[in-house]
């Protein structure tokens, strides 16, 4: 699709009170909308902010321990009112936005929970991506992996004017292989919505968030906007959050990164996909997308991780996730014993979202 070959991008990172209810999402949503308003206004006498990404957990938190609490209190159906207010958005400004990800119930999959972003243009919705790695134990987010018969694109791609998009969201970012799926469908710019708390954060030694963004910008030729929760440690206890939201070339190179820690910041970097499309073009060389060899990773035909809702389990929980990272363990330690040292994890049924009662 022939576009803008040159904009900025914004990564907006969130310090809002979580919502106890459905009805608090409105007020996350019109802060949002003005976030929005600050990085495509305030910059437009310098440059033009074509893309705005968002955080998870923006619009709400799963801080309830259960699937039932969450349909009942959280989840909201895709499209809703507003998914309706960013698409009004992005056609006022001719922007695309990536939403903060929403608690998401869909009547195909019954009692279910997805952990779901949306990426919004002046067209209307154009992606939903559901989350396909949980931060497992504690989130009951159901994966599209464990859904028998689901048959929607897990990693979809936009082609859109200003390049073509994919995004998936944090502990998916921890997978090269999830990230791999949206480069070899052709994604350009890769977005992460994410909120990665500390100690992995944008501090060394333990800056897993800088390390990852850029590993997976240069392993993939493409563009990474990542926008990481800011909120204050009140907000989403036990954890901080510690923000660092960043835009990275496809050499790996970052090229804006808020300063780490928490808060509310917009950080802003360009895009040039003239330039990165010439790279992909031009070069031999280091061009990983290029030299795959697929048929190679044997190890990739054998299942790990058996899903959380194995056994026949009609809903998710903490213990069923549990269950299933053991049996994952085991798979590994079959395959070799230097993979597993064969403990078990604890039991625990605590979600640590729980005790995040701040907000409305």
């Amino acid at each position: 699709m022939a576009g803008d070959p040159r904009y900025y991008a914004a990564a907006c990172q969130t310090d809002l009170a979580n919502p106890q209810k459905r009805d608090g999402i409105s007020r996350q949503v019109s802060h949002m909308l003005a976030m929005i308003e600050r990085a495509v206004v305030g910059y437009a006498p310098f440059f033009s902010v074509r893309l705005v990404v968002f955080p998870e957990f923006g619009h709400a938190a799963p801080i309830y321990p259960t699937v039932e609490e969450l349909l009942d209190r959280l989840a909201v159906a895709i499209p809703n009112e507003h998914t309706d207010r960013y698409h009004q958005k992005a056609k006022e400004l001719g922007i695309y936005i990536q939403t903060a990800s929403f608690l998401e119930k869909d009547d195909r999959y019954p009692g279910q929970v997805f952990n779901t972003t949306c990426l919004i243009g002046a067209d209307g919705l154009l992606t939903r991506y559901r989350k396909v790695h949980p931060w497992i134990p504690w989130e009951v987010h159901a994966s599209p992996h464990d859904l028998p018969g689901y048959s929607e694109e897990m990693f979809p791609v936009a082609d859109t004017e200003i390049g073509r998009i994919g995004a998936a969201t944090c502990y998916d970012w921890l997978f090269p292989e999830a990230i791999r799926q949206l480069a070899l469908a052709g994604a350009e710019v890769l977005l992460r919505v994410s909120a990665y708390m500390d100690p992995w954060g944008a501090t060394p030694p333990m800056d897993w968030w800088t390390v990852v963004n850029r590993c997976r910008a240069l392993e993939n030729l493409a563009y990474v906007v990542a926008a990481n929760q800011g909120a204050r440690a009140d907000r989403y206890p036990p954890f901080s959050w510690p923000g660092g939201s960043m835009i990275v070339d496809y050499d790996g190179r970052i090229l804006a990164q808020a300063d780490p820690g928490p808060g509310e910041k917009i950080v802003v970097g360009p895009i040039d996909l003239a330039s990165l499309r010439a790279e992909r073009e031009r070069r031999r060389g280091h061009h990983m997308l290029a030299h795959l060899r697929t048929e190679a990773y044997a190890a990739y035909q054998q299942k790990i991780y058996p899903g959380s809702l194995a056994q026949d389990r009609k809903h998710l929980t903490i213990a069923g996730n549990e269950e299933a990272i053991v049996a994952g363990k085991n798979r590994l330690q079959a395959r070799s014993p230097a993979l597993s040292g064969g403990r078990q994890p604890p039991e625990s049924t605590t979600n640590p979202y729980d005790h995040a009662g701040s907000g409305g």
